[in-house]
């Protein structure tokens, strides 16, 4: 398995709590949900514990296996009704690449609502980093290059695009991205029903 780490000051809050709750709630054991997501029992553990950080990958798998989202995972606290997210105000998420030499970052465009059918984040993604692997889940999703270039990977395809380019897909089509440019490059994804 791959693993990227959170970095400590962005440090998911409490996420191993949130997974031993979700776990327990839906009456699986360790072993259940480590087969279910394709991982040892003992790097659950250490997820549920806090000694390990999840890939995006992997918590995808997570949400997945729970039946929850990583939205629900991953948010501090359930924000109020405000329509409007400031810009310099709104949640951001770091995932640093397993070589710590780069990384992906969600910057979120719509607030953690328990229930939420829509959600909106600007993926920021340093150059030659890539989504880990290839998700695919219910729903759909699509996007607009805001910045630099991405590989976008559905499937067996390759697409490549730059500022100003978008796309749409339904996301039970395998897919991944990378950073093919030489700067960082800026996606804003939006997904229905919340995935991260």
């Amino acid at each position: 398995m791959k693993k990227n780490d959170v970095t400590d000051s962005q440090a998911i809050p409490a996420l191993g709590m949130r997974l031993r709750h979700a776990r327990l709630a839906q009456e699986i054991t360790l072993k259940q949900l480590a087969l279910k997501v394709g991982c040892s029992e003992s790097l659950l553990s250490k997820l549920e514990n806090d000694v390990a950080s999840p890939s995006l990958a992997m918590l995808h798998r997570l949400a997945n296996a729970l039946e929850t989202n990583i939205s629900d995972l991953m948010a501090k606290t359930w924000v109020a009704d405000a329509p409007v997210l400031k810009s310099g105000q709104r949640p951001r998420k770091r995932f640093v690449h397993r070589n710590k030499k780069g990384g992906i970052e969600l910057e979120n465009l719509t607030s953690p609502h328990k229930g939420n059918l829509l959600q909106g984040n600007i993926h920021i993604i340093e150059p030659g980093i890539a989504s880990d692997g290839q998700i695919e889940h219910h729903g759909e999703e699509m996007g607009y290059v805001l910045e630099g270039e991405i590989a976008l990977y559905l499937g067996e395809e390759t697409w490549s695009l730059s500022a100003g380019d978008s796309f749409y897909f339904p996301s039970n089509v395998p897919h991944g991205y990378r950073n093919t440019g030489d700067c960082v490059a800026k996606v804003l994804w939006v997904n229905t029903p919340v995935t991260f």
